[in-house]
C-alpha cells in the first residue's frame, strides 16, 4: 500500500471517489464508530455522481457527525495504490462548532479524543491522514508565532 500527497485541486473532482474530513471540536479530534464496527475511523464517505467533492465533504460531516456548524478546509488530493490499483480522495480538515443529534445513517458514535485512537478501522492508513493534517496545523502555528516575534 502507498500514499501520495498532491496540492488540492491536482486530481480532476471526477477521479476523486472519496473525501475525508479530519474534524476537530473543543480542542480535540472527532472519530466516528459504524453502526457495524467496533472500530474508530475518521469521518469520511463517498462523493455522489457529479458532486462536487467540497460538497461531499460537507455532507458527510454533518451525516457522519451531526456537525451544524463549522468551518471545513480543503487541505490536499491523495492516491492510494493497493496491489497496482490506484484510487484518489480529498483530505480535509474542519473545526466544528456545534454538533446536533447524530442523523440515522450508519454512525452509531461520534467520540471525542485528545489523539488518534488505537482501534481503527484502516490502520495502515487513517494515521497517514491524521498526521498530514496534524504537520499542517502544527506548521501554520509555528509560522503564525515567528512571525509575532
Amino acid at each position: 500500500m502507498k500514499i501520495k500527497f498532491y496540492e488540492k485541486n491536482i486530481i480532476e473532482n471526477e477521479k476523486l471517489l472519496y473525501a475525508i474530513v479530519v474534524s476537530r471540536y473543543k480542542n480535540k479530534w472527532i472519530f466516528v464508530k459504524h453502526k457495524e464496527r467496533n472500530t474508530w475511523e475518521i469521518p469520511a464517505g463517498h462523493r455522489e455522481i457529479d458532486e462536487d467533492i467540497n460538497l461531499t465533504a460537507k455532507r458527510e460531516l454533518f451525516e457522519e457527525t451531526g456537525a451544524k456548524e463549522f468551518e471545513i478546509l480543503y487541505m490536499y488530493d491523495y492516491s492510494l495504490e493497493i496491489d497496482g490499483k490506484e484510487s484518489y480522495a480529498a483530505l480535509f480538515f474542519a473545526e466544528i462548532y456545534s454538533l446536533e443529534n447524530l442523523p440515522d445513517f450508519e454512525i452509531g458514535e461520534v467520540k471525542e479524543f485528545k489523539d488518534i485512537p488505537k482501534n481503527l478501522t484502516y490502520p495502515s492508513i487513517q494515521p497517514k491522514l491524521f498526521e498530514k493534517i496534524k504537520e499542517e496545523l502544527i506548521g501554520s502555528i509555528n509560522q503564525i508565532m515567528s512571525e509575532r516575534l
